[in-house]
């Protein structure tokens, strides 16, 4: 019982943490087809300016592999260092380009850039009081996902569908990077206004239908649903949506 208010709570800070950030990394700007090779982020969950770029990542429907670096970690700290020369995050790896990019600001104009063919769009530039109110976001959170913890490492990593705005999917992935859990980032963004509010509660009232064609419409097809976050571990089978569930078992399975 404890544990189910708990978990409440927490989803209460995680949708404060949403609204600090305007709800950027909800919509769907333009949806990209995925890149032949994986990008790879050097990441950490509680970080606003790592938060960035994850927004603009759901914005272009773009999968990523986050290699979760939180304070303290052992695991992907040194890696990034080696690539990039130094332990700053975010931190970008494109194959596909060969680039390698610090700073939110320049990662987030280059994905713009390379991949939508434009410049950034006003929403998702960078404003002065920005700073300022994702750092009181990460905070409102309690600053999950920003310090290593034990546990165990999984043979492969994991696959996560979520967008960057879903408080639910939040808390899964401030647990993933706690435990230093590599993941690959199969972002779900809403691809119409319709697609507002939860899951079992969007704006258009009756079934729901997505998009032709989309990503939505590939896992719907799949899955009979659209809900996240949904986890699948290659290393285990286990296969499961709600994020009450995934966190318990993130913590049975791999927790120290």
């Amino acid at each position: 019982m404890l544990k189910a208010i708990r978990h409440q709570v927490n989803v209460l800070e995680s949708v404060a943490t949403s609204s600090f950030a305007a709800w950027r990394g909800c919509l769907v700007i333009k949806a990209i087809p995925q890149p032949e090779k994986p990008i790879i982020l050097y990441d950490m969950e509680a970080c606003p300016y790592c938060r960035r770029v994850r927004e603009v990542l759901t914005a272009l429907h773009l999968d990523v592999e986050i290699r979760p670096c939180p304070k303290g970690g052992r695991l992907f700290r040194p890696e990034a260092e080696a690539v990039g020369g130094k332990q700053q995050f975010p931190l970008l790896v494109d194959h596909n380009t060969n680039k390698v990019i610090y700073e939110s600001e320049d990662i987030v104009a280059y994905l713009f850039s390379q991949y939508a063919g434009r410049s950034v769009p006003g929403y998702y530039q960078s404003k002065a009081w920005q700073p300022a109110l994702n750092s009181i976001g990460s905070a409102a959170s309690e600053l999950r996902g920003l310090r290593a913890t034990s546990g165990n490492r999984p043979e492969q990593g994991l696959h996560l569908w979520s967008f960057e705005g879903s408080p639910y999917s939040r808390l899964v992935r401030e647990r993933l990077c706690e435990l230093e859990i590599p993941y690959t980032l199969h972002n779900l963004g809403k691809e119409h206004w319709t697609e507002i509010g939860p899951a079992k509660q969007r704006l258009k009232p009756g079934e729901y239908r997505p998009i032709p064609g989309g990503k939505r419409d590939a896992f719907f097809q799949q899955h009979g649903r659209v809900q996240v976050p949904y986890l699948e571990d290659t290393n285990t089978g286990q296969q499961l949506f709600e994020s009450g569930r995934i966190m318990a078992y993130l913590n049975s399975q791999y927790g120290g």
